[in-house]
């Protein structure tokens, strides 16, 4: 069974924007500097470019797989 790019597409870019808050969020609220990671996902997000379309191969930002 192929996985379905587009559906996945519709939902990476919103999944990608609420993790990088959250993680951010958190990062504020205890202090920890690692979370503050979490601008990669959110930048990702807000963009529409996903690093790791380049290492997989596959790009679910546009919904086609390469």
């Amino acid at each position: 069974m192929a996985i379905n790019a587009l559906k996945i597409a519709k939902f990476c870019k919103p999944f990608r924007i609420v993790l990088g808050l959250a993680l951010v969020g958190y990062a504020i609220y205890s202090g920890n500097n690692w979370f503050y990671l979490g601008l990669l996902p959110l930048i990702a997000g807000l963009v529409g470019f996903c690093p790791a379309c380049l290492a997989t191969g596959q790009c679910t930002a546009t919904g086609k797989a390469k």
